[in-house]
């Protein structure tokens, strides 16, 4: 029914544009020469403080019909007057762009059906070092978008097909935000607001202020501007997990009673997700311009972030003792819903308390200068992004006793009244551990480009170098919390109370006893814990610690053309890619701390490409036009995948490896658009790409053999659980089954897009829509990573006087998601829904009101293995309201 309604919205997107053609009297202006409409559209960008939703929808369409690639943009009023809290929100009118939203705001960007680490993002045509922030996350190249404040940027352009003179590294596109400049506003200028965002899930709210000043001297030759920000907003994620599946012959006192090969769910987990999310930016940009001819630009950027979360976990673990499993029960296509487990029976409470600060700065220099029919400019700068100190407090506690399970309603106690005792919940030996995670990632880049404009067909070519280095460093240390003790000797904080939107869940479940978040943080300071080196896990230390460098130089020649209605670019771009990882190898050793003499392992893979791209543009009239692209893109795997370490989970024995020999993805792209322009402020636009990948990067999961550190931490875990299955013997090693990258294969993505804007006239009403039609597979058949086969956006919205007011309306359908992190098995996301609204009011020109709202149909983000009837994970994150006061003068 889903993918009928977004055909159909499609259908009425192309009716309503040709609708108001043929009614419109007024016309588009011809378009103009091809060059000089680019360079003088891109200055007019900067220049113009836009002023409203059809003014700026206006300016990002200039852009896109003056580009020579395929280009899709929003400027600053696209950005504001969306409902969102950072950047990926407000992409999401772009055709082709969907987002990721696992904990309720958007994260990761996919463009045109590729997976979000294929698409690099450039602030002001550099990098932006960044961190992960989750535990057990792995470096990612994509960016994570709620690093950037939305008030930062001016505009932003996001290119579908390569130029030689873009970097290197993005499979589906590159995304090139720009931050406002100081000799582009009024002298004196001041933008600010302070808002409040409410979560209801949460109950709970938090403020925001922001604010950005603007100088410049009267002769306009020197300005500076500070932006600054301080965000805050509640996370609340609530859910039911199953971690993974197993075969009924795990359980030999139940296995009789269904079918050998059904399905049965391991574990059924009531999880509760709750973060504190502050920002604090700060942006200074220096901008010198002595004459015409000579310009420096000088940023710079501080972004603090504080991502402390807290995360309950109550859930049965069947396969912890086996042998109490006594009963099974089986349900529809072959897996079993429910069952029982007898008085040997363990349950387990998971209280993980993390602190997560992250730290980012970055400095940018940036010169040009033009002389007569020529152009040079230079950049250089870096940035550096840190989470020196990631910890996580666990502590994990059990209950013995029978109880009943359902597959999605969890756990039934047999004595309800035993489960809700605090007594009956503890540990012995170990009660947890405490994790540190040291993490940093830096860019350091310098470029240089030169433009020379000639009279004829050709006229101007552009030549550049470009150096970039990447260091990614990571460290894990594990410290166990040895005690023999209970949560009434820790102390609880009464009873939860979650999952109001899990209809029929099991009450002594989701209100289960609970800590606070000070409860595990004041209980495990409170314990006299060793943390020497030396006495920290020897497997997790040696297993999650790596250093990855990677170097690109790059040189590129293009030549661009224009000729009456033609015109466009062709460039090659040669690339050398040199990268250098280190990683600890045991060869099969038991791991020790320290680590022994000679394991700390260096390699090294270096390649070059050429990388040759051709863009076409011809109007076909004044009103249509018509684009063409094709170009060869490499783009590398994330930075965890090129390291030969194994990142392990002990419990459910898998994990994820990487692979130090791994080449890149490279593509073949093609793109090609047909636009129609046939009103002021309004174009209808059919895009199609198709990419021809010839390396894709394929996970295999295969079975290795590993220590299993548990056998030391938790004997009495060791020998009920572990000790004699999958391979795990006395000597502490286990056979792992690890998901691991490697090369070969082929895969293709095609597709088209949709996108629809158009005013209605003057009665103050207009709408912006897309749709994306995204159809890929690798060469063995599989689902391509973050790739909804349909996505649609509508965004009708209506501005006249003082009062403007949006609906935003997006879907995508599902798609496949996880599998990078060990122990997430390869999960697929269900059709998403998101619909926010947003209403402002202007008292004057200088103040303005708006409430906006997010997630108003409160839709859960639910994750299934493969297919429905094996359910994995489902959260609800609650609705989100701001309200915020801007003023300018």
């Amino acid at each position: 029914m889903k993918a009928r309604k977004t055909v159909l919205s499609a259908s009425i997107f192309a009716a309503l544009a040709m609708g108001s053609g043929f009614a419109s009297a007024q016309q588009s202006a011809p378009a103009e020469p091809a060059q000089a409409a680019a360079a003088q559209q891109a200055t007019d960008i900067d220049a113009v403080v836009v002023q409203g939703i059809r003014a700026s929808l206006q300016k990002s369409l200039e852009t896109k019909r003056n580009a020579d690639a395929v280009v899709e943009a929003i400027t600053a009023e696209d950005i504001g007057k969306f409902p969102n809290t950072n950047v990926a929100e407000a992409m999401t009118q772009i055709p082709g762009v969907t987002i990721d939203r696992r904990f309720g705001q958007g994260e990761r960007v996919s463009i045109d059906g590729t997976d979000p680490s294929l698409n690099l993002t450039f602030l002001d045509g550099h990098p932006l070092a960044q961190t992960p922030w989750l535990h057990g996350e792995q470096p990612n190249r994509g960016f994570d978008h709620t690093l950037i404040a939305s008030e930062l940027i001016g505009r932003m352009e996001v290119y579908k097909s390569p130029e030689a003179k873009l970097p290197e590294g993005s499979l589906g596109g590159t995304v090139m935000m720009h931050t406002r400049k100081p000799l582009d506003l009024e002298a004196n200028s001041f933008n600010g607001s302070i808002g409040y965002s409410y979560n209801d899930q949460a109950s709970k709210g938090k403020p925001s202020l922001s604010g950005l000043y603007s100088w410049k001297n009267p002769e306009e030759t020197f300005g500076f501007n500070v932006a600054a920000q301080h965000y805050e907003e509640r996370v609340d994620r609530q859910g039911v997990e199953i971690f993974n599946y197993e075969a009924p012959s795990t359980f030999p006192n139940a296995a009789a009673q269904v079918p050998a090969n059904a399905r049965v769910p391991n574990f059924v987990n009531a999880a509760w997700f709750q973060q504190d999310r502050e920002r604090d930016s700060l942006a200074v940009n220096l901008q010198l311009k002595p004459s015409s001819a000579l310009e420096f630009n000088l940023d710079t950027l501080y972004i603090k972030e504080s991502f402390d979360n807290y995360n309950q976990s109550v859930y049965n673990f069947l396969s912890d003792r086996p042998l109490s499993v006594d009963q099974l029960n089986m349900g529809p296509n072959g897996v079993v819903t429910s069952g029982h487990s007898g008085p040997n029976a363990r349950v387990f409470y998971d209280a993980n308390a993390r602190v997560s600060e992250v730290e980012t700065k970055g400095v940018d220099l940036r010169g040009s200068f033009r002389g007569d029919g020529w152009k040079i400019n230079g950049q250089l700068g870096q940035s550096k992004a840190t989470n020196d100190n990631m910890r996580t407090y666990l502590l994990q506690s059990t209950y013995t006793g029978a109880y009943r399970w359902d597959i999605g309603k969890g756990v039934f106690f047999d004595d309800v009244a035993g489960s809700r005792d605090p007594r009956n919940w503890g540990a012995t030996n170990s009660i947890g551990n405490v994790n540190f995670f040291q993490i940093e990632a830096k860019d350091q880049y310098a470029q240089v480009d030169f433009s020379v404009n000639f009279n004829g067909f050709f006229n101007q070519l552009e030549l550049g170098l470009r150096r970039h280095k990447h260091e990614e460093s990571n460290s894990l240390n594990v410290f166990n919390i040895a005690a023999d003790t209970t949560l009434a000797q820790i102390g609880t904080s009464g009873y939860t109370d979650i999952l109001k939107d899990f209809g029929g869940f099991s009450p002594s479940h989701a209100q289960h006893l609970q800590l606070s978040r000070s409860d595990v943080i004041n209980w495990v300071n409170g314990r006299n814990i060793d943390y020497s080196f030396t006495n920290g896990d020897a497997g997790n230390y040696l297993n999650n610690t790596f250093h990855v460098e990677q170097t690109n130089t790059a040189a590129y020649a293009q030549l661009n053309f224009s000729q009456d209605r033609l015109h466009g670019n062709l460039g090659l771009r040669r690339v050398e890619a040199d990268i250098r990882t280190s990683s600890f190898e045991l060869g099969g050793a038991t791991p020790v701390l320290p680590p022994p003499p000679g394991s700390w392992t260096t390699r090294r893979n270096k390649n070059d490409y050429l990388l040759p791209s051709l863009n076409l543009v011809y109007d076909l009239s004044e009103d249509w036009v018509i684009r063409a692209s094709a170009a060869k893109v490499v783009a590398w795997a994330p930075y965890r995948q090129l390291v030969d370490a194994t990142f392990l989970d002990n419990g459910l024995l898998t994990g994820t490896g990487g692979n130090s020999k791994l080449d890149p993805y490279e593509s073949n792209n093609f793109n090609a658009s047909l636009e129609w322009y046939f009103a002021p402020e309004s174009a209808l636009a059919l895009s199609v790409f198709y990419k021809d990948i010839s390396n894709f990067v394929n996970l295999d999961n295969g079975l290795e053999r590993n220590f299993n550190s548990l056998r030391d931490i938790d004997p009495a875990r060791w020998n009920s659980a572990l000790l004699g299955r999958n391979g795990c013997t006395a000597d502490g090693f286990c056979d792992y089954a690890v998901l691991r990258p490697r090369n070969g294969g082929a895969a293709t993505i095609k597709g088209f897009n949709l996108g629809l804007q158009m005013p209605f006239g003057e009665t103050g009403f207009g709408i912006t829509g897309s749709y994306t039609y995204a159809r890929g597979k690798s060469e063995q058949g599989d689902e391509l990573p973050y790739q909804s086969k349909q996505s649609v956006s509508i965004s009708p919205y209506y501005e006249k006087g003082a009062l403007t007011a949006r609906i935003s309306y997006g879907w995508r359908s599902h798609y496949l998601a996880g599998g990078y992190v060990a122990g997430a098995p390869p999960a697929s996301v269900d059709d998403y829904t998101d619909l926010g609204a947003s209403v402002g009011w202007s008292f004057n020109e200088h103040c303005t009101l708006r409430l906006d709202a997010q997630n108003l149909l409160n839709e859960k983000y639910t994750q299934y293995l493969g297919v429905k009837s094996l359910p994995l994970n489902e959260y609800t994150s609650g609705r989100r309201y701001m309200a915020s006061l801007s003023f300018s003068f």
